[in-house]
């Protein structure tokens, strides 16, 4: 009988459905909220509205394309936290709803965890090549910025981690001073593909150990910024293609930094990526580049895997619901935990 799993997410803004048979991915579907754009952020309680009226059309939609009855399915894996509880409690709430209603059981997932184990969603016809146990796992987002040993699907442990600001949302703070707009992160890739990445210099953090630090990048980014201001009114806009390559060169540089010595120290040459982050085009080559030089295999997301997705959350809820692990229906959603 084969093993079917609904996953859900909805941890920050986007509403996404995913079914997965027997370890292969069946459907993935993500609802964006264009919403948020005009405020320069995610607004909490705007999201949470979204994904209420999301949700349902969103899982009819999955269930749909994947060609499943929900009667078929052996159980619901959800996104616990952390997040956003507004838009978790949606998510959470729906999901234990739908699961009491079959009779089935409950399977809860870590945020984090989810984008760890991205790299081990499989498609029918597609090369399906997944990282070897142990491997290093850089895990850059708008919130996170890890190096994670990943030992097994639910055996993993953080080895460094930032100490203040997230790589993603310092990329995406420098864009907004900039008045580039929302979401930073893919305006500024597309501005860095046509810069020169060695045009600026800005400040590098000198952190003991694995940890990463991006406070200090981002003041010296503004306060570069504004000296230039001063003499050129219009410098931003004349330099833009510039700012943009040096500034995402600089945090690639700070993150493979830490990465290679985290390789280093315990000797692996099995290193992925994952994270909203995964998607910038300059990390995507400095990977490819130290897979030359080191000698890794690297583990490269698909970009649709690299945001926030529910076959993410499926791919993990099918490894624990092989183990038997599943989720007590009086269980929270949780904000902020660790791996």
């Amino acid at each position: 009988m084969s093993t079917i799993i609904l996953g859900i997410e909805s941890s920050c803004d986007d509403t996404s459905a995913s079914v997965i048979k027997d370890g292969f991915l069946l459907s993935n579907v993500v609802s964006s909220q264009a919403v948020h754009e005009s405020y320069g952020g995610v607004v909490p309680e705007l999201a949470s509205r979204a994904h209420q009226q999301n949700i349902v059309p969103v899982v009819h939609e999955a269930l749909k394309r994947a060609g499943v009855a929900k009667e078929e399915l052996s159980a619901v894996a959800f996104t616990r936290g952390p997040g956003l509880m507004g838009s978790l409690l949606v998510g959470v709430s729906f999901a234990k709803g739908f699961a009491r209603s079959l009779n089935i059981p409950l399977v809860d997932v870590n945020h984090l965890t989810g984008h760890v184990l991205a790299h081990f969603i499989k498609e029918e016809g597609a090369e399906n090549t997944q990282p070897a146990y142990p491997f290093l796992c850089l895990l850059v987002s708008g919130g996170n910025s890890q190096i994670i040993l990943v030992k097994n699907y639910n055996d993993m442990e953080i080895l460094g981690q930032t100490i203040d600001d997230a790589a993603g949302e310092a990329i995406d703070k420098c864009s907004k001073v900039m008045g580039l707009g929302y979401p930073g992160g893919p305006i500024i890739d597309r501005l860095a593909r046509q810069g020169n990445p060695k045009a600026y210099t800005f400040s590098k953090p000198h952190i003991k150990g694995l940890d990463y630090s991006f406070s200090g990048l981002k003041t010296s980014f503004l306060y570069s910024l504004r000296d230039w201001l001063k003499e050129d009114p219009d410098f931003i806009e004349n330099h833009k293609e510039d700012l943009a390559a040096s500034l995402e060169a600089t945090v690639v540089d700070i993150l493979m930094d830490k990465l290679r010595k985290a390789a280093k120290e315990y000797g692996i040459k099995e290193v992925a990526v994952a994270g909203g982050v995964s998607a910038n085009t300059g990390l995507r080559n400095a990977f490819h580049d130290h897979a030359k030089r080191f000698g890794w295999n690297v583990y490269i997301p698909k970009f649709g895997y690299t945001t926030d997705n529910a076959a993410m959350i499926a791919m993990n809820g099918y490894f624990k619901y092989l183990d038997n692990d599943f989720c007590p229906i009086e269980l929270p959603a949780f904000s902020r935990v660790t791996l």
